[in-house]
């Protein structure tokens, strides 16, 4: 079965927390450099750098390190930006629309209120069965899961 006539719900991983911080907080610490800087990596490693253009079509890049100091740069693009709802980004397109060496993913972050509280939901999808394994098997549920503790520790001290 190709790629794209695998059904979508195969090549996805979905993380989802209700996290008790305001939306418009996660959001800012989603968009803002210095903010993503202090969460986006699951400790003990860190985001030693990141630039971000949180707009539709803007670009990112984010440099994610290990605890040994080995650097692992990730670019991509932002598709959609909604202020406090959602963000969709890829790293499709490395900048602007010029393709990246390899697509792995596209990911939809999702903030909605509910209970006095913010629904988080992280939706990874893959452009194949073989990539979702392979984030799978790095650990995405453990990864994802401890980055949003970061984050909602952080959202609720802004």
């Amino acid at each position: 079965m190709t790629p794209e006539a695998t059904p979508i719900q195969q090549r996805e991983l979905v993380l989802t927390r209700l996290l008790d911080a305001p939306r418009r907080n996660l959001y800012r610490c989603w968009t803002e450099t210095e903010l993503l800087k202090k969460w986006f990596t699951p400790a003990p490693w860190s985001t030693p750098f990141a630039e971000l253009d949180p707009r539709t079509g803007g670009s990112s890049y984010i440099v994610m390190a290990d605890p040994d100091g080995n650097e692992y740069p990730n670019r991509g693009v932002f598709l959609e930006v909604v202020q406090n709802e959602r963000i969709v980004m890829t790293d499709a397109f490395a900048k602007a629309w010029e393709p990246s060496g390899k697509a792995f993913m596209v990911a939809t972050i999702t903030f909605a209120d509910e209970d006095g509280k913010t629904r988080y939901t992280a939706t990874v999808q893959h452009w194949s069965v073989e990539d979702r394994q392979q984030h799978e098997q790095m650990g995405f549920h453990q990864g994802w899961g401890l980055c949003a503790e970061q984050l909602e520790k952080l959202a609720r001290s802004l």
